[in-house]
């Protein structure tokens, strides 16, 4: 089972700078991995999930919850939940744009409540920053899920 997993988000924006900081201390951690940066979504991710049997997305959200809650989705939220590039598509979108080019992958997000999202900022709150340690759990057991059935 080919697993993947597609960190997103914006390094210099604060907050949306957490599904950076999630794929640098995963691929630290587990060279093993096959984990590469989404950038900001969008059409972008369409490529990269292509051939996978499964892929996680990790990225910060808005509005659902307090900031540094981590939350795993098994069914894609709605694009309010995802800060979304103005220029480009969010998760949601692209994910369904995926299926309708024939992208079969499953989807599982993890997602870090990044709270406010700052413009111009490199670095996340405390909060979100503390939240790192659980995201990167969370995505290994969302690789790993797959791994249950073939053993």
């Amino acid at each position: 089972m080919k697993v993947r997993v597609i960190a997103c988000g914006n390094p210099y924006m604060g907050n949306d700078g957490v599904g950076h900081a999630v794929m640098e201390r995963l691929s630290a951690r587990h060279p093993e991995l096959d984990i590469v940066d989404g950038g900001l979504g969008g059409f972008g991710l369409i490529p990269l999930m292509e051939d996978c049997d499964r892929v996680v997305i990790v990225d910060a959200m808005t509005g659902m919850g307090t900031p540094g809650e981590v939350r795993v989705f098994h069914e894609v939220p709605p694009s309010s939940v995802f800060p979304m590039s103005l220029h480009d598509l969010g998760i949601a979108e692209a994910v369904a744009l995926a299926r309708e080019v024939g992208v079969t992958a499953e989807v599982v997000i993890v997602g870090i409540e990044g709270g406010e999202i700052e413009a111009f900022s490199d670095e996340m709150t405390p909060e979100v920053q503390a939240a790192v340690p659980a995201a990167c759990d969370a995505v290994i057991r969302a690789v790993k899920e797959g791994d249950a059935g073939g053993e």
